[in-house]
């Protein structure tokens, strides 16, 4: 069975990185209620001269059980109010979706 990896790519303004980490680290996001979940970190990339690179980094059983998630409540619940927080960033968030090879993944 192949896992997934959905991730977005988030550039944060100079100056509002622990804005920004404060809200993933006290959100409810719902994601043990959805079916095929397996795991969720935020990744602290970069500084540049404008933003920090941060990216969500979700892994789930499947494609299907990702999909099914972006189309569930709990989704909507775990979204709500995100717009209102758009002076953290430069831009909008970049979704990069991954399907793990079978047989080329390492874990300890």
């Amino acid at each position: 069975m192949s896992h997934y990896i959905a991730m977005n790519r988030f550039r944060i303004v100079k100056g509002h990185e622990s804005d920004f980490e404060d809200i993933w680290k006290t959100r409810t996001t719902f994601l043990e209620e959805v079916s095929g979940f397996i795991k969720f970190n935020l990744l602290k990339g970069p500084a540049g001269e404008e933003f920090t690179l941060y990216a969500s980094h979700t892994l789930w059983n499947s494609e299907a059980d990702f999909e099914a998630w972006t189309k569930s409540e709990a989704f909507r619940k775990a979204h709500s109010g995100a717009g209102n927080r758009g002076h953290l960033y430069l831009g909008h968030p970049e979704f990069e979706g991954f399907n793990v090879v079978d047989g080329a993944s390492v874990s300890v």
